[in-house]
């Protein structure tokens, strides 16, 4: 079954250059409906309060919440625990991923990264394009 290229997305960064750029890359695949927040307290009230098809996370996110406990709390949330979620880090440390992992994460993408990468790790997590 193809991804629903409407589905809302939820995409979670401290740094408004790098949302711009997963804004982009979104969008070069197809994905036009695409909501922000700058840290994992933002990430969950809107998690929270819309439903998003998938939220894609940075690991590393100062001064407010990290990736990390965001997905903690979105698996903890019987609401929303369901929504495929994707980890962005700068860091490739087999902790992190493993902890990630552990936390429920759907996939893992180390930065820099490009459309198909993204597209690669989108289609693992739906299972089709």
């Amino acid at each position: 079954m193809p991804i629903d290229k409407e589905m809302p997305i939820l995409i979670v960064d401290d740094s408004r250059p790098m949302l711009k750029i997963i804004r982009n890359l979104l969008a070069q695949i197809g994905f036009r409906n695409v909501d922000e927040a700058t840290d994992g307290v933002e990430g969950l009230k809107k998690a929270r309060a819309q439903k998003y098809g998938l939220i894609i996370s940075d690991w590393n996110m100062e001064p407010g919440m990290n990736g990390l406990p965001f997905l903690k709390e979105v698996r903890a949330d019987a609401s929303i625990k369901h929504v495929p979620f994707i980890m962005i880090t700068a860091e490739s440390k087999t902790d992190n991923v493993i902890a990630a992992k552990q936390a429920g994460v759907n996939n893992y993408i180390v930065k820099p990264f490009n459309s198909e990468t993204l597209k690669g790790k989108m289609a693992a997590v739906f299972g089709a394009f």
